[in-house]
């Protein structure tokens, strides 16, 4: 079994004094470090967990953390287990043996009712967006919400705070029919999003998207990490992802517009690891400059295309 040993969480990122861009101002209040004792308990943990259906091996000993404030891009091919740890994080699949924690709390022989708390706090971002066609943006964002009872003029803002955040305000009286796919996807992010949750959960967001637009979702994955602060796991097998994801950081200017910089112009992120499955078992667990110093033959043709 995995240990479990505390690791001490890293700031987001570290100052390059060469580079140039945004003031110091700005860079400090955007990525001043937490002093939080909590954020040395992992917002995910996978300690040793194995999972089969009939004679097939779908997890062999997966172990694996994900601290507060941290992305984990799951990088591998089709049936390598990717999916399924998102579905075990949600309580949808049990383990055959080993744990799960979230947030520092055992989750691995919970009851529906006891998962149901537990995904209060996990947004979950779906490959097709997975909205309801017969209601609204508005209402698709709202669903939650409505279902929980909270007063319609809390309901409204904050539908529409989510909406501003993935930049589609002014689509909120449309119908899923009058959108686009990334459109659509977008409404899944902010629906996802409702309510604040701490932990967001990525499963192939950018599957059958053009570049521009899965480019998109991802910078909407970057201002969640970099201002504010969840933790997610984002599971692909495209290596367009990893690029933006990986070399590309969100800040506030100085007159208050979000902006991304690459990093090495003034900083270099810490807050974004990958881990590489291969038929159950992580085949690597780093950063991405590791990743592709990797002699692995396996790797090198993932990382390449064939």
């Amino acid at each position: 079994m995995a240990s479990a040993e505390v690791e001490t969480p890293q700031p987001a990122l570290h100052t390059n004094p060469n580079g140039g861009g945004i003031s110091e101002e700005a860079a400090e209040s955007t990525f001043q470090e937490v002093d939080d004792s909590d954020r040395i308990v992992p917002a995910i943990e996978f300690r040793d967990v194995h999972l089969g259906f009939d004679d097939r091996k779908v997890l062999n000993g997966l172990s694996f953390k994900v601290m507060k404030g941290e992305t984990k891009i799951i990088l591998g091919g089709s049936g390598c287990g990717k999916s399924t740890t998102i579905k075990l994080v949600l309580g949808l699949l049990k383990p055959d043996s080993g744990q799960i924690l979230v947030d520092g709390e055992d989750i691995t022989n919970h009851t529906e009712v006891e998962m149901m708390k537990v995904r209060k706090n996990i947004g979950m971002i779906f490959q097709e967006g997975a909205l309801f066609d017969s209601l609204s943006v508005y209402d698709n964002v709202a669903y939650r919400l409505h279902e929980q009872g909270v007063p319609e003029a809390e309901v409204e803002e904050e539908v529409r705070r989510m909406l501003r955040f993935v930049n589609l305000e002014d689509a909120i009286d449309k119908m899923p029919i009058e959108l686009s796919g990334g459109m659509r996807r977008r409404v899944g992010i902010a629906r996802a999003l409702v309510g604040g949750p701490g932990v967001v959960m990525f499963d192939e967001p950018t599957a059958g998207l053009d570049p521009p637009t899965a480019r998109t979702i991802c910078e909407l994955a970057i201002k969640l990490r970099d201002l504010e602060d969840a933790s997610s796991i984002f599971v692909t097998h495209e290596m367009n992802n990893l690029d933006y994801l990986t070399s590309e950081y969100a800040v506030v200017d100085d007159t208050g517009e979000i902006i991304y910089e690459k990093e090495g112009e003034r900083l270099c992120l810490t807050n974004t690891k990958i881990l590489m499955m291969r038929d159950g078992q992580v085949i690597f667990s780093g950063t991405d400059e590791e990743l592709r110093k990797s002699s692995d033959t396996y790797i090198n043709k993932f990382i390449r295309g064939y």
